[in-house]
């Protein structure tokens, strides 16, 4: 299924036959011929031929879709957005993340400047991005989790999952496994902190914070600072051709001495005294004020998909908006859970056809062949490397 709604508290499960009744592609990037198109399919390998998701379809381009449901409210509730996601790309750079979008929006002009409530899901881009994607609207502001949220970069699909708490806690799931949880008053910076530093407060004067100090009763032995840094080396012997009259008086070499054990220092002691790392006093900070439904979204109605992708090939699927975490893992085992191995062996057979028709492109050495023709591409080769230059060397990466 492709879009899926459910609410437990008003019963009813929505879905709809024909994927482009539900998802309004939007006109963005339209004008500039920047806009990537969709194909509904279950990809080049899956675990279920008939199980059906979008996926895009062009390199290089921006892809806006959005779909309506029936306006939801968390108020109260758990909120569970759920979906699953395939790179059969192998994704380099580019996004894999949905939006869940309040209000009135003009599903035709949805778009990267849409304002949305929530913003989930993977997101890659070459070595250094390869996380989760958590990010909260309040009061108009966008807010990035401050955990790192590592996520799936294989070609096989996963299951992405964000639940938000009436306590105002969270769980981050990954294929039905917590990969993060915590608070919206710790992990984002929607308030104030509720505690702050005392910003008047000043470490004592008499405060000790020096953990060791050096031996009073340690003293420096009687002729340490008469032991020289370099002595002459013993094992030297002067050349048999130095002449003194010519070369002048003929003195060793010096070596590092093994008796030098640098200036003197007394030793380290724990210090009696020490009052441990100085820190201001926490207070309650002036500015904070709670918010009690700072976990609430009251008019969730879109969820929609806004991303640029350089490489093409990602296939969403499942896209749950529900209240129920238990009902979420069900569907994701149902769905996922039961197609993984099948997804898996129909991937590992593609990857093995996809081997052996590289092998059967790859050009056959011949050990037959005149000498002198050798002979005239070795000079050809090295013709060519000595006509090699810095600047025709190009990084594709």
């Amino acid at each position: 299924m492709l879009c899926l709604y459910y609410s437990k508290l008003s019963p009813r499960l929505v879905t709809q036959d024909g994927w482009e009744k539900r998802w309004v592609k939007s006109d963005w990037k339209k004008d500039e011929n920047m806009a990537g198109e969709w194909n509904y399919t279950s990809g080049k390998w899956n675990g279920d031929p008939n199980d059906k998701g979008i996926q895009t379809s062009e390199d290089y381009r921006f892809y806006a879709i959005c779909a309506e449901f029936p306006e939801f409210s968390n108020k109260g509730k758990t909120l569970v957005f759920q979906f699953s996601v395939k790179h059969e790309q192998k994704l380099d750079c580019g996004g894999g993340y949905m939006k869940l979008l309040s209000g009135e929006v003009d599903q035709k002009k949805f778009g990267g400047d849409t304002p949305y409530s929530i913003m989930f899901g993977p997101d890659i881009c070459g070595y250094s991005t390869k996380k989760v994607h958590a990010i909260l609207n309040y009061n108009g502001k966008n807010h990035l989790i401050k955990k790192d949220v590592p996520c799936e970069t294989d070609q096989l699909t996963h299951v992405y999952t964000f639940v938000l708490h009436p306590d105002a806690t969270y769980s981050i799931l990954i294929d039905n496994e917590e990969k993060q949880s915590g608070s919206l008053y710790k992990d984002w910076d929607l308030l104030p902190p509720k505690r702050i530093k005392d910003p008047k407060a000043k470490k004592p004067g008499d405060w000790d914070d020096k953990e060791y100090i050096p031996d009073p009763e340690d003293k420096k032995p009687e002729g340490y600072d008469d032991i020289p840094k370099e002595i002459p080396d013993p094992d030297a012997k002067k050349p048999e051709d130095w002449d003194d009259e010519e070369d002048g008086e003929w003195t060793a070499p010096t070596i590092p001495n093994p008796e030098y054990k640098g200036p003197w220092k007394p030793k380290k002691i724990k210090n009696p005294n020490y009052n441990g790392k100085w820190k201001a006093p926490m207070i309650d900070n002036p500015d904070f004020k709670d918010d009690p439904d700072l976990y609430v979204y009251p008019n969730l109605r879109y969820v929609g998909i806004e991303l640029w992708q350089v490489k093409s090939g990602t296939l969403f699927d499942n896209v749950l908006i529900c209240d129920d975490p238990e009902y979420a893992k069900k569907l994701a085992e149902e769905t996922w859970g039961k197609q993984k191995g099948a997804e898996k062996a129909a991937f590992e057979e593609a990857d093995k056809k996809r081997m052996q028709e590289e092998a059967k492109d790859e050009p056959i050495d011949s050990d037959t062949g005149d000498e002198d023709d050798d002979a005239d591409d070795i000079d050809a080769d090295a013709d060519t490397k000595s006509d090699f230059k810095d600047e025709d060397v190009h990084d594709e990466l």
